[in-house]
């Protein structure tokens, strides 16, 4: 089965909220958000975001409907891949530990192709402290891809009867300092150091069409 492929530009929030047409397509959909924001997880308090700080950064504030802490998103310093799997497909599992462990296999293959070391995907639950509550590329998640200890592809997840949609981010570049600012909570440049080793950046990696071959036929 082919795959495909689609781009969509706009604001993170409706990027989130975004639809997949009833069709039963494979289909790879590469978001590109038109402005910075902060993408809160479900389970995420108001009162966790500097609110203050983020209006005067001009930093939109949205939230997302599957869980996990913040995602930092900065125009062309991210890569956001969304897959759509429409019911019944070979690929499609109800088990959501299980579910993504293919994308997560294919984005490997695809690290590895770029000569990327140490790389392995996560095959278990969500795993998660108190820091990675509060900024998603902290934890680690059924699907998600590193490299030796430093994440590089982000994954969560939502389905319904008719889909699941996997979403996906890697960064281009990272500002767990900017991260760090719009978070309420006070996190001192030791830990902001911390936090900036654990994430991999591709830089300019073309991490879009390595996927699109390995994605599974």
């Amino acid at each position: 089965m082919t795959w495909n492929v689609e781009h969509h530009h706009g604001s993170a929030s409706a990027l989130h909220e975004f639809v997949p047409p009833n069709r039963g397509e494979r289909t790879v959909r590469v978001f590109e958000a038109h402005s910075t924001a902060l993408v809160i997880g479900s389970a995420q308090r108001d009162s966790e975001v500097d609110w203050q700080r983020a209006s005067a950064l001009d930093v939109s504030v949205v939230r997302r409907n599957s869980g996990g802490g913040a995602v930092l998103l900065v125009p062309a310093q991210h890569v956001w891949i969304d897959v759509w799997l429409p019911s019944g497909d070979a690929l499609w599992s109800d088990d959501v530990v299980a579910a993504a462990g293919w994308l997560g296999e294919a984005f490997a293959l695809a690290l590895t192709d770029s000569q990327l070391p140490s790389v392995w995907v996560h095959r278990g639950p969500a795993s998660s402290d108190a820091w990675s509550r509060m900024a998603c590329f902290l934890g680690s998640g059924p699907g998600e891809v590193f490299s030796g200890d430093k994440k590089v592809v982000g994954l969560s997840q939502r389905r319904t009867r008719d889909w699941i949609r996997f979403q996906t981010l890697v960064h281009r570049r990272f500002s767990a300092e900017l991260t760090a600012d719009l978070l309420a909570a006070a996190v001192d440049s030791e830990v902001v150091a911390r936090w900036q080793s654990q994430v991999h950046e591709i830089g300019d990696l073309p991490i879009l069409e390595l996927l699109r071959a390995r994605l599974p036929q």
